[in-house]
C-alpha cells in the first residue's frame, strides 16, 4: 500500500517540539487515536513501545519508521512527523532522528504490513526525499510534499 493511501493531513506534523523517543511515540499515538477506525491512544502507544523493545525502528540517516499491528485497528494508516530538534532513537547508525513515519496495520495484515514497510524504507532511503521533507516549514506543506514524492516513487 502506498503512503498516499495511508496518510491524512491531520496525521502530518511539522517541526514537532519533542525531546525523547517516548514522547514522540506518545504524540503519534494521541494523534492517530483521533482518527476514525483506530484503537485508543494507550493501545497504540503500547503496541509501538512493545515493537521498539524488540529493536529500534530507527533505520538510519535521521529516519525512524515505528510500526505495529493492532487487533482493534480497522485499516492501515500512517503518521508523518518532522521534529524541531533531532532525538536519540537508538537508530542503527547511532544518529539522532528528526523524521518519523509511524505505521499502524490491522493485526491480520501481515503481508500488507511488510510490503508497506519495504516501500517506506525505500522512499526514505533517498536523500532528496529526506531533504525535501526536512525543508518543509508547516504541516500542510509537509503533507503536500510527501504526497508528491510518494506519487513520483510509484510512477
Amino acid at each position: 500500500m502506498n503512503l498516499t493511501e495511508l496518510l491524512t493531513e491531520s496525521c502530518t506534523l511539522c517541526h514537532a517540539d519533542i525531546v525523547s523517543k517516548k514522547r514522540a511515540l506518545e504524540l503519534a499515538s494521541d494523534t492517530l487515536a483521533g482518527q476514525s477506525g483506530t484503537p485508543a491512544a494507550e493501545q497504540i502507544f503500547s503496541g509501538l513501545l512493545n515493537r521498539e523493545r524488540l529493536g529500534s525502528t530507527g533505520i538510519g540517516d535521521g529516519v525512524a519508521i515505528p510500526h505495529c499491528r493492532l487487533p482493534d485497528c480497522q485499516h492501515a494508516m500512517a503518521l508523518l512527523m518532522t521534529l524541531a530538534t533531532p532525538i536519540d532513537f537508538d537508530a542503527i547508525d547511532n544518529r539522532p532522528v528528526d523524521l518519523l513515519c509511524v505505521l499502524l496495520v490491522p493485526e491480520d495484515g501481515a503481508e500488507e504490513h511488510l510490503q508497506t514497510l519495504a516501500g517506506l524504507a525505500e522512499l526514505f532511503s533517498q536523500s532528496e526525499v529526506r531533504e525535501q521533507l526536512r525543508a518543509c516549514e508547516q504541516s500542510p506543506q509537509l503533507f503536500q510534499t510527501i504526497q508528491q514524492l510518494a506519487d513520483a516513487q510509484r510512477a
